[in-house]
């Protein structure tokens, strides 16, 4: 696993051992970024839950992004996070919060112009986290939710809800969804 591009591209990532994550693969994560970027400047906060490896959030400070947030449960986990922002020279351009990222959901505040989300495909969490960064009204102007989720899993969001479906790419077994804040809500 590597960094794709940007200030630090093609630098390597260290990835968390065992099953309770599961990282984005290199290819999925540059395509995202390819439609990130091509709407536009890289934001001043991005936030991403679900940590994992915290590839999503350190491809974005790479990209520009000013300050990224990582959301995870687990303490090695996140650890390994702060060992590879540390690696790349970002390290005090991150903010590192070990909690259930629907905990941290339900009373975390601020504005992220990108909200990367990749919960585990059992767990069942992705409409509970889209419902709550709807409601917290985490998602900045003109900002984007990132969701990645198995194909056959659709999220069951519609413009009642506060978010808009943008665009939704399937790249293998793996979908991602590109949401926006619904002004109209």
């Amino acid at each position: 696993m590597r960094i794709i591009a940007g200030s630090v591209g093609g630098r390597r990532l260290k990835a968390p051992r065992g099953l309770h994550t599961r990282p984005t693969a290199d290819r999925v994560r540059e395509a995202v970024f390819n439609i990130l970027v091509a709407r536009g400047e890289p934001p001043e906060r991005v936030l991403d839950l679900y940590a994992g490896s915290g590839a999503l959030g350190l491809e974005a400070l790479s990209r520009g992004a000013r300050q990224a947030v990582f959301v995870e449960q687990h303490g090695e986990t996140l650890d390994l996070i702060r060992a590879n922002a540390r690696e790349l020279g970002f390290a005090t351009s991150c903010q590192f919060v070990r909690s259930r990222s629907l905990d941290w959901l339900a009373k975390g505040g601020g504005k992220f112009g990108w909200i990367f989300l990749d919960p585990p495909y059992a767990a069942k969490e992705l409409d509970r986290a889209l419902a709550l960064i709807a409601e917290r009204a985490l998602v900045a102007e003109g900002g984007v939710v990132i969701a990645e989720h198995d194909w056959r899993a659709e999220p069951l969001i519609n413009e009642a809800s506060g978010l808009e479906l943008l665009d939704r790419r399937r790249y293998g077994q793996t979908a991602v969804s590109f949401y926006t804040a619904n002004e109209a809500k």
